[in-house]
């Protein structure tokens, strides 16, 4: 709303819905207190513990740790809107459609994509999830296949030094700040940066690896992985992952990079397998946020969307 305020109504609806929401990420966080707000009775499912969906993952990643003020500001709204938080609980299909509610709305996520990729299933591949979670182990030699944001995320989780972020002095010896001036420019040699693993990061486009990244940030994201000497592969034709390695061609020019572990970050795909049942059994809802559209998806875009829902009921 910030920026946009006369693009809102902010009178109350005209009649107080029973509204079920399934989703705690942005998405459903936003739609539910939106929703609330305007005096609708809103109930929101969320199969884990606490809210957040893939902001949950996001913080973890250096640099996004203010990701922890945004769900601090969303648990509380929520509990003082009222919204009747079911956490820990997987919504059914069947709970949903005899729950006696005038609206369902769908705001369960992404999947991951999986690559049609010889030996997907080898112990070295794993997904960004996992990785983001601490689920497994990372060797001191990787892969990331994909370099969208998750891919560049990945990366940074895997090499940069949160202190950075956090403590004004790592971050000045970092970038090579003198704070004391006494330097000409104010400008000192940067601290060595000595990479904890060797990451290569590959994507299939033909050009250079971040160009999605958002403009004002996304330069100092491929400064830091240059600085960790990441190495980037446009271009790039998966084939299989076995002992020896991945097994990946460029212009036709089959190659074998021994690595120990493989991250995929191929992508996501809307999770609508509660629509499916819903839609099964003649149940309407809507869908927003990654269930609805899986591309590009970025917090700022799930929340817009929701509020802009929620407004119309």
């Amino acid at each position: 709303r910030a920026g946009r305020e006369i693009e809102f109504d902010d009178r109350a609806a005209a009649g107080s819905k029973r509204i079920a929401v399934v989703g705690g990420g942005p998405a459903g966080m936003a739609f539910a207190l939106e929703s609330a707000r305007r005096g609708h009775r809103v109930s929101l499912f969320e199969a884990q513990d606490e809210l957040g969906g893939q902001l949950i993952l996001a913080r973890k990643v250096p640099g996004k740790f203010e990701f922890d003020g945004m769900l601090r500001y969303f648990d509380r709204a929520l509990r003082l809107a009222e919204v009747d938080l079911r956490l820990g609980t997987m919504a059914s299909a069947v709970e949903l459609a005899d729950g006696g509610f005038d609206e369902i709305v769908l705001a369960t996520g992404v999947l991951p994509r999986i690559p049609a990729l010889e030996g997907v299933d080898h112990p070295k591949v794993v997904g960004y999830q996992d990785v983001l979670s601490g689920r497994v182990m990372v060797g001191d030699r990787v892969a990331i296949l994909g370099a969208g944001g998750i891919g560049f995320d990945v990366a940074e989780f895997l090499l940069g030094n949160a202190e950075e972020s956090l403590d004004p002095n790592a971050f000045m010896t970092a970038w090579g700040v003198d704070a004391s001036l006494s330097a000409p420019g104010g400008l000192a040699p940067p601290a060595p940066h000595h990479p904890r693993r060797q990451v290569h990061m590959f994507q299939r486009k033909r050009e250079s690896l971040g160009r999605s990244l958002g403009k004002s940030t996304g330069w100092i994201l491929k400064a830091k992985l240059r600085k960790a000497r990441v190495a980037m592969t446009a271009g790039a034709s998966y084939h299989a992952v076995d002992d020896r390695g991945l097994h990946y061609s460029v212009d036709g020019e089959r190659r074998v990079l021994d690595v120990d572990t493989v991250v995929l970050c191929t992508g996501q795909e809307p999770n609508r397998g509660l629509h499916a049942e819903l839609e099964r059994r003649g149940v309407a809802a809507r869908l927003i946020g990654g269930a609805h559209v899986a591309s590009e998806l970025d917090a700022k875009r799930a929340i817009d969307e929701a509020t802009r829902l929620a407004v119309t009921i």
